[in-house]
């Protein structure tokens, strides 16, 4: 998966902190539907970012967000799980 985020401003021990809006490349997933059709996971929509905290009005991601995984014609493919996160944000 190739994370990038269009945050600018808020940094977790020295990377950029993930917005929720932010909307990953994914390479390499070989999901199958029967027939057997590929159908492999081109992107993740992210949800339940930060409540709280935002930059600028967009939701920061945290470990207990949930990305569902999208084939390139939009269908579910499944989710994806953050496995490991910052512990402090600092701002500009």
């Amino acid at each position: 998966m190739i994370l990038q985020t269009k945050n600018q401003k808020v940094s977790a021990q020295g990377a950029k902190v993930l917005l929720e809006s932010d909307v990953p490349t994914v390479a390499g997933c070989s999901f199958t539907l029967p027939g057997p059709k590929p159908s492999p996971c081109v992107k993740v929509e992210w949800q339940a970012g930060t409540t709280k905290a935002t930059v600028r009005g967009e939701k920061i991601l945290m470990q207990s967000s949930i990305g569902l995984c999208k084939s390139a014609e939009g269908a579910p493919q499944g989710t994806a799980i953050i496995g490991n996160t910052q512990p402090k944000a600092e701002g500009l």
